[in-house]
């Protein structure tokens, strides 16, 4: 029996992609609706939105340096989707019990200007890969 550990919603699914524009028209052209134009996270050095279909939100991330925290993977993977994002009502709650759960924190908890400024954090975890979490209530949601 799996006993839920934390109270996680999906927010969206992280999607890296080389060139933003033709990214996105090409999403759009699948019938994805727009929620959210790129945004520029200086930060990390890449430009974010959002797009949407049948109640899956992706987040495409696009390096616009060369040393941006996405242009190695994006050197080794080319396109793709890359993490599920969660939402958490404390980053500093979940992380005790992530960090038990063997996932490791790749990030620091950080606002992210595309999340309306809410703090994100990563973790790597042996058996899933890398999810991102969201803090819910710390700032506004998206625009839509």
């Amino acid at each position: 029996m799996v006993i839920s550990m934390l109270d996680l919603n999906i927010h969206h699914i992280g999607y890296l992609v080389k060139k933003g524009g033709p990214a996105l028209q090409a999403f759009l052209a699948l019938g994805y609706t727009l929620r959210q134009d790129w945004v520029r996270d200086t930060l990390r050095g890449i430009d974010i939105c959002f797009v949407e279909k049948d109640g899956v939100q992706l987040e495409l991330v696009c390096p616009f340096t060369k040393d941006s925290t996405v242009s190695g993977l994006l050197s080794r993977c080319k396109n793709t989707p890359y993490h599920i994002c969660y939402e958490s009502h404390s980053l500093a709650e979940d992380l005790p019990v992530l960090r038990e759960a063997g996932y490791l924190p790749v990030t620091e908890a950080k606002p992210a200007p595309a999340c309306g400024g809410r703090p994100v954090q990563f973790f790597l975890h042996p058996a899933l890969g890398m999810i991102e979490l969201v803090e819910k209530d710390g700032g506004p949601a998206l625009s839509t």
